[in-house]
């Protein structure tokens, strides 16, 4: 099992550069970072973090193909890949939807899947040969090229997905890998899996131990195991308006009862979403508790299903405080969560 470590990152830039280099330290295998237009630009993060890392790969989590052309997508990890000598990857989807309607792009109904087939031929190619000619249904190039050449013979591309069953199906089908997003319970974890392997088989394909199964999860690790699930029940009370209504109910929860948490958040009532949230989020929609109740759970839920990489958005006091304007007892930062994880969690599983 390979653990790594993604970023929202709000938090100052200095601080974001010495945990990068820590995480580097301590063996954590990557860093993901959210491209989203809500947070910091990770690209320019990840560039300046580079010098200061040895073995850490890195990689959005996610970038998006609406927003963002694929080309460009390609351009910039190849770009970041020569930077770190190797070690750069992609990680990529439709996009944040609600990002998407603030944009107002206008992407139901418009073949999803298919676009992102679309988009892992055209990065693909650009990675791979430098230049494309391509007239597809949702891009179009002629004579577009780059001086921007990955270091790696194959820069992987790997797709992230929360809902399914289709984006789970084709990153089995044509991807390096999978991120699977909130799924935090046995259930929801199992579907996913099932699913790739699905797309997998149907493409004739064997995933052996290089195709990435990792869950992008919510956590938060302390030796107060209630203070770390009272922590990640605030991150996961923003997370859950994101989640989709069958996403939620493979956790044992049904929709109808926490849609009203959705509701608020929609209106902006933060204070009223985290009053509906239900008592235990923190535990069913967060990887959160102390360092043995983190080894039992990756040993009941995860493992039994094939993942084999876990990346983790750690709660911690800093973003608790900025989302909500609330501070934490107990909580640890995100430089000591991660020292709990290297020094507690991450030799049970070597």
């Amino acid at each position: 099992m390979r653990f790594s470590c993604q970023l929202l990152p709000e938090h100052p830039l200095a601080g974001l550069i010495d945990l990068i280099a820590l995480a580097d330290e301590l063996g954590f295998d990557g860093c993901y970072s959210a491209d989203e237009t809500y947070h910091k630009d990770m690209w320019i993060l990840f560039g300046a973090a580079a010098g200061r890392t040895k073995r850490i790969r890195f990689g959005p989590e996610v970038t998006h193909v609406i927003l963002r052309d694929p080309t460009m997508i390609a351009q910039q990890a190849a770009t970041l890949d020569e930077l770190t000598g190797g070690r750069a990857e992609i990680v990529y989807s439709i996009g944040n939807q609600a990002m998407l309607d603030q944009y107002q792009v206008e992407w139901r109904g418009t073949r999803p899947l298919a676009r992102l087939r679309e988009a892992h031929h055209v990065m693909r190619t650009f990675l791979d040969q430098g230049s494309i000619d391509f007239a597809g249904e949702f891009y179009r190039y002629e004579g577009l090229f780059t001086a921007a050449r990955p270091l790696q013979e194959r820069l992987p591309i790997k797709i992230g997905a929360m809902r399914g069953p289709g984006s789970f199906r084709l990153a089995g089908e044509i991807a390096d890998g999978v991120h699977v997003a909130c799924a935090h319970s046995s259930e929801a974890l199992g579907y996913a899996a099932a699913m790739v392997r699905e797309g997998a088989a149907r493409a004739d394909r064997e995933l052996d131990d290089a195709f990435d199964f990792c869950a992008s999860i919510l956590g938060a690790i302390s030796p107060d195991g209630d203070a770390a699930r009272e922590g990640a029940a605030v991150a996961a009370a923003f997370y859950l308006s994101s989640m989709p209504p069958e996403l939620i109910e493979r956790h044992g929860i049904a929709f109808a009862d926490v849609h009203p948490v959705v509701e608020a958040f929609a209106r902006g009532d933060v204070d009223r979403a985290l009053a509906l949230a239900p008592a235990d989020a923190g535990h069913r929609f967060a990887l959160a508790g102390t360092p043995d109740e983190w080894i039992d759970r990756i040993r009941r839920d995860f493992l039994p299903h094939g993942y084999n990489h876990i990346a983790l958005g750690l709660a911690d006091p800093f973003l608790v405080e900025r989302w909500t304007g609330r501070s934490t007892n107990g909580l640890p930062s995100l430089e000591e969560q991660l020292r709990l994880i290297h020094d507690h969690v991450l030799p049970a599983f070597r």
